[in-house]
């Protein structure tokens, strides 16, 4: 059986029209600024466009740069910032190799540079290498409204400047100013940046209010007799608060040792200005608002030290040192928190101006330094910090274990009758806490407590030889 055979089509169809093929560019991935930007602490114009000067590490300068800390759009780019150390005024160098708009636009570098150094950003370089001699005199014209508090030598106060020439052969002096005036006000307008970039979490004082007061360390060098320089090695913002009825209180709000001074016992120095401050004007007490780590270890260095020399607090720790020597605390189901008698804390606030928080740390490291031998005696001091540090995490919940609440009839208020009894078992609401989670917290608590311990050894160690 044959097929039936297709006649030909006289008019083929054309052929597929190719279809264009489109290319995507990569989208823009951005560059942090922290790796793109260097800034350096310049003293001399000649270290301008040089690495000569000081390069200091920002807290984090991405928190200025879009939403992501992210800056978007340049190719190979690099930004150069010096700051000047006598003026302050700052110039940046912006280098790069192309730009396009990856998806992402194109940041705006001058904005954003200008959302950290205000006006003291200078585009021109040959106006920024001009304020080194210009604004050769600007530290020294705006302390000069200012009070001397302290005038010491360095040489001889500072241990770690005893081999340094030039640091002995210059004088520190402390001057406070209050910011409500307008030299002030100046002045502090131009450390802005600097607390900005490394003071972490930081904001700008309101320099139209009285009550914030500037301490500025000052370091007089000599080298020409007839005209001194003024140089500004760091300084503090204390607030002054108002305490009924005729009082007031010092709270140590920022704190900035510039970073080629610090490490060298600086920041002491300040701290030991403020505590003569305090002192002498009969202030409730000196606190300091949210410290850092770093700082609450010089802190807490100068005030055991003073503490060590304070006959009341003495006498309790060696009463404590006492009771902690009578038995194996870490065998007690019961163990005491060694806390001062109420009556010392308020002398040490009345005399040292150290308040209460602060003094219970310099506490734990006073009984620490009373304990001899120290081996045969550690194991319990390490229960008192140990019981510490949970009933300082752990208190508030603690205190809830086993709790339970039950509603009883009334004839009153319905929603207002109810008991409150503690269970025998460790049920918080009818839940308890898994193996897991209870290993859990107890790491890390240990943790905590391996973190105090060394602390206050640390610090035992700079404040007794015997502990060295």
């Amino acid at each position: 059986m044959g097929q039936k055979q297709q006649q030909p089509n006289p008019d083929p169809l054309p052929e597929p029209k190719k279809r264009r093929r489109v290319g995507f560019s990569n989208i823009d991935a951005g560059v942090e600024a922290n790796d793109c930007t260097k800034i350096y602490l310049v003293s001399r114009k000649e270290e301008v466009g040089t690495s000569d000067g000081f390069c200091i590490s920002p807290v984090d300068l991405n928190s200025f740069f879009e939403e992501d800390g992210k800056i978007y759009g340049y190719q190979g780019l690099k930004i150069t910032i010096w700051i000047s150390s006598i003026s302050f005024h700052a110039h940046a160098d912006i280098t790069f190799q192309g730009t396009s708009d990856g998806g992402k636009g194109i940041t705006d570098l001058k904005s954003a540079l200008e959302k950290i150094f205000g006006e003291t950003l200078l585009e021109n370089k040959n106006d920024f290498l001009q304020t080194f001699s210009t604004e050769n005199n600007f530290i020294s014209s705006a302390v000069s409204t200012g009070e001397k508090l302290q005038n010491k030598a360095s040489n001889g106060h500072i241990s770690h400047f005893n081999s340094n020439s030039e640091a002995a052969s210059s004088d520190l002096e402390v001057v406070r100013m209050v910011v409500g005036n307008l030299a002030a006000g100046h002045l502090y307008s131009h450390l802005v940046p600097l607390v900005l970039l490394l003071v972490d979490g930081s904001n700008p004082i309101d320099v139209t209010d009285p009550s914030w007061e500037l301490y500025l360390l000052i370091q007089k060098k000599m080298d020409q007799p007839e005209k001194p320089q003024h140089l500004l090695l760091g300084f503090t913002a204390v607030y002054r608060f108002y305490r009924y009825p005729q009082g007031s209180r010092l709270r140590l709000s920022q704190i900035l040792v510039l970073p080629p001074y610090q490490h060298k016992g600086y920041g002491s120095y300040i701290v030991e200005v403020l505590s003569n401050v305090a002192i002498s004007e009969n202030v409730y007490d000196l606190t300091v608002e949210e410290p850092l780590d770093y700082f609450q270890h010089v802190r807490t260095c100068y005030d055991v030290k003073r503490l060590l020399a304070f006959d009341p607090a003495q006498s309790a720790v060696k009463s404590a040192v006492m009771r902690l020597k009578q038995g194996k605390l870490s065998k007690k189901t019961c163990v005491p928190r060694f806390l001062p008698p109420p009556d010392v804390v308020e002398d040490v606030r009345k005399t040292l101006k150290i308040n209460k928080k602060q003094f219970l740390q310099c506490w734990e490291i006073l009984i620490y330094l009373g304990l001899d031998p120290l081996e045969k005696h550690m194991e319990d001091y390490v229960t008192i910090i140990s019981n510490r540090v949970k009933a300082d995490i752990l208190g508030k919940d603690s205190e809830t274990v086993g709790k339970q609440v039950i509603d009883v009839p009334s004839v009153h208020d319905e929603e207002m009758s109810f008991v409150m009894f503690r269970s025998q078992n460790s049920k918080v609401g009818g839940v308890q806490m898994d193996e897991d989670q209870a290993k859990t917290q107890g790491e890390q608590l240990q943790q905590l407590v391996d973190e105090r311990i060394e602390d206050v050894k640390l610090i035992a160690q700079k404040v007794s030889q015997k502990h060295v």
